[in-house]
């Protein structure tokens, strides 16, 4: 697979009965574990089957246990509720058996403005004025603010990190757009929160320090175009007691605002005796 279609591909989950699906993944890293914003964007696509009028409105996935590379993974959608407004399902992925994720998946019918307001954007710069990153593909196009290099552990800074972020040559599709900025933002708070204090970063993750996502949420608010630059402007208010917490905004590059995220993680030394089953140890 060449090009964006590397991860489309495994967008397009494989129907094997009623509100059941199988689906491959991609290694973007050279690494074992699938990355956590690839279940997040196919659980997704598998929530935005139950009704096909409405749009994704938001995300809730709480990580259980890493994926592998070397296994499809199984998705069961399991519908909550269904209306003229909103429409609700819990959609699992699962692997030989055992629960890596659970998310809600709300959808929600297109309204009107009564009222209108959003946060203005930060004063960072047009595309062109960031660095580029190394961290993605040809494919997903990532260029850092102020060439901030969160694997760096002597590179100490405050607790914030903007990214501007594209995948060339995403499809038209409203909910894959969706499913590839929830990827996007899955992999730079846990950076975020190491900024402020030397000697830790990204770069010591899964080798010296044990770090995972605990749980993602995501509220797409306008539209998303995937193909065309988008803001992610992130900061870590709290890191403490082995986990850290993260937030961030989406703005395209006209500065509306399409989208907002938190997520959990952990931060910690690895604990005694080896790796918990399926991924890093938790």
């Amino acid at each position: 697979m060449t090009g964006i279609s590397a991860l489309t591909d495994v967008l397009r989950l494989e129907p094997v009965g009623d509100g059941r699906f199988r689906a491959p993944s991609v290694d973007l890293t050279g690494g074992s574990v699938v990355f956590g914003g690839q279940l997040m964007a196919q659980s997704i696509v598998a929530g935005a089957t139950v009704d096909a009028t409405k749009e994704v409105k938001s995300i809730h996935t709480v990580f259980a246990r890493g994926a592998s590379l070397e296994a499809p993974l199984d998705l069961e959608v399991d519908v909550m509720a269904t209306g003229r407004t909103f429409a609700s399902s819990s959609v699992t992925v699962r692997q030989g058996g055992k629960v890596c994720t659970r998310s809600l998946v709300l959808l929600s019918a297109v309204e009107p403005d009564l009222i209108r307001h959003q946060a203005a954007p930060p004063p960072v710069g047009d595309p062109e004025d960031a660095v580029e990153s190394g961290h993605g593909p040809g494919f997903w196009e990532i260029r850092t603010v102020g060439g901030v290099d969160i694997s760096d552990p002597d590179a100490v800074g405050p607790a914030r990190l903007s990214v501007w972020t594209r995948f060339v040559g995403a499809p038209d599709d409203p909910t894959v757009n969706r499913a590839l900025l929830a990827f996007s933002t899955d992999g730079f708070l846990i950076g975020t929160a190491m900024r402020p204090h030397p000697g830790v970063g990204q770069s010591m993750a899964h080798v010296s320090i044990s770090t995972s996502v605990i749980t993602h949420t995501m509220t797409f608010h306008e539209p998303v175009d995937a193909g065309a630059w988008m803001l992610l402007d992130q900061e870590s208010p709290y890191a403490g007691r082995g986990r850290s917490y993260g937030r961030g905004t989406v703005f395209d590059q006209g500065g509306r605002l399409v989208a907002s995220f938190v997520q959990e993680n952990m931060i910690r030394d690895f604990p005694p005796g080896p790796p918990a089953e399926g991924g890093p140890a938790r």
